[in-house]
């Protein structure tokens, strides 16, 4: 097994407890554990300006183009990078734009048909696993031995999903973690809050739980006067990530030390009965809208609450917005397991520069992917108020440009959750698992199962999934996984 993360005291730590983890599994050959060679790399404050003269010195007496594959929208996010790119190197960028949903798949296509249709891609993180195992990714790790310097992840508040089963195969370049959105003005309203506290024994605040937010949802939702509890999203892609973040709040993993799965346990079907609670609260439209459509709507003012991503606050922190500098922001709320809050925050989505492995010259382009996700490049790519890629290192946190598109008061929030996430279910067949679980969720929602019929039905698709992908092969990659959740999530998870 090969290890190239240079990090933070604690971020080292937690990824050699996960190599550490995966090696106790007896992994196949050419799992060998390498050192790092740090005086090989290049320079952290020149990362981008020494990427760029590596990767013209490999190109040098040729006509080298990279062919970008990446999500429609992210173009903004993408071209100023790679303009600066093609001016230090002389290497041309081509841009391959598909339906945001659809480039995952493309790339499973590309990994059967072997064309060299790109070089370089950006997948959604949740998808790595099994584009690794399909063959189309490059293991960045011997390029990362040789170029990336010490400290480049030490700023990167989200690298879990860049490793699977020990090895780097991408570099995370969004920092889409989930963040929750309140109307200030009823927050702070003092009859209202007078009014909450005296039914419910403790003031109106941003909630640490989910108990507090739901009392909370249930004390604003008057539909008679116009006035709705939340936005939470009830369409059948979405129900899942709530769930996931009350599951974990409720102190346990989705599955056991032998992958066995948890979700159907005490906690599962409380945290699906909550939800299901939660959804009489919600605005008509919750069941019916999908991402933009729920932008639109809570940026009414008719709502308590929210939960979305940067792109949330772009669209709020904008004009077509009545709410623009009228929110409050906080994590996801956490669950009360023992005497402590556990706050489980959770990134669900982001984009991730990886490498073709039938590319023509994988080493320039791993040098691009290191070059746009530099803390200098990727600022200038997540400048762009209409593209994809919100803040993701601790550099973004203070450009000017950034703090207005976004507001201080959501970047904070959204800095406190990026350091603390809990990752997604980044094993082979992710797209499987949670498909069974949005449907039996949604099924719950309107009525038509119970929680704990529908959490037993799902747990047994879930052990099939996991003998048809290979149940050794995805103990290991679940052992590294839960081995690196954050610190403090790890202590209480069980």
């Amino acid at each position: 097994m090969s290890i190239s993360r240079t990090t933070t005291n604690k971020g080292r730590r937690r990824f050699m407890q996960g190599a550490a983890a995966v090696a106790g599994l007896a992994l196949a050959p050419g799992y060998v554990m390498r050192p790092r060679t740090a005086k090989a790399a290049l320079a952290m404050d020149t990362v981008h300006t020494d990427a760029a003269k590596a990767a013209k010195e490999l190109a040098a007496g040729r006509a080298v183009t990279l062919k970008i594959l990446q999500p429609s929208g992210s173009l903004g996010n993408v071209k100023p990078v790679a303009d600066k790119w093609t001016e230090e190197t002389g290497i041309t960028v081509e841009y391959i734009e598909v339906p945001l949903g659809e480039i995952n798949q493309k790339m499973l296509l590309e990994a059967v048909a072997k064309t060299g249709a790109f070089d370089i891609s950006l997948p959604a993180t949740f998808g790595i696993p099994d584009l690794v195992e399909s063959g189309i990714l490059v293991n960045l790790d011997q390029f990362a031995t040789k170029y990336q310097p010490e400290g480049f992840e030490d700023d990167s508040l989200y690298s879990t999903g860049d490793y699977y089963k020990g090895s780097l195969y991408g570099y995370q370049t969004d920092g889409d973690t989930y963040v929750m959105f309140y109307l200030k003005d009823w927050l702070e309203n003092a009859e209202e809050n007078k009014a909450f506290s005296d039914k419910n024994g403790y003031a109106l605040k941003v909630p640490d739980t989910w108990q507090e937010l739901d009392a909370m949802m249930a004390h604003f939702h008057r539909p008679d006067k116009g006035m709705f509890g939340g936005a939470l999203y009830r369409t059948q892609y979405f129900i899942a990530w709530e769930w996931w973040v009350r599951f974990h709040a409720k102190g346990f993993y989705p599955f056991d030390n032998d992958l066995n799965p948890q979700i159907n346990n005490e906690a599962g079907v409380k945290a699906l009965e909550e939800l299901v609670a939660a959804s009489q609260y919600l605005y008509p439209g919750a069941r019916t809208n999908g991402l933009f459509e729920n932008f639109e709507a809570y940026g009414q003012g008719d709502k308590f609450c929210n939960i979305g991503w940067g792109g949330t606050q772009k669209y709020l922190n904008s004009d077509k917005s009545k709410v623009k500098g009228k929110l409050a922001f906080g994590n996801t709320p956490g669950g009360q397991v023992g005497d402590k809050v556990l706050k489980t925050p959770y990134f669900n989505w982001g984009w991730n520069y990886v490498v073709s492995s039938v590319s023509r010259d994988p080493e320039i382009a791993y040098l691009f992917t290191l070059y746009a996700t530099s803390p200098a490049m990727s600022t200038i790519a997540v400048r762009d108020p209409g593209g994809y890629f919100d803040p993701f290192r601790g550099a973004h946190y203070k450009d000017p440009e950034i703090i207005k598109t976004y507001s201080p008061e959501f970047l904070a929030a959204h800095e406190a959750s990026m350091r603390d996430s809990i990752p997604d279910l980044y094993l082979k067949g992710q797209g499987e698992y949670f498909d069974v679980l949005r449907v039996a969720l949604q099924e719950v929602d309107i009525g038509n199962k119970k929680p704990k019929e529908a959490l037993d039905e799902v747990a047994e698709a879930w052990n099939r999934l996991t003998r048809r992908m290979g149940k050794r092969s995805q103990l290991v990659q679940w052992t590294f996984l839960k081995s690196i959740y954050p610190e403090g999530v790890r202590d209480i998870l069980a």
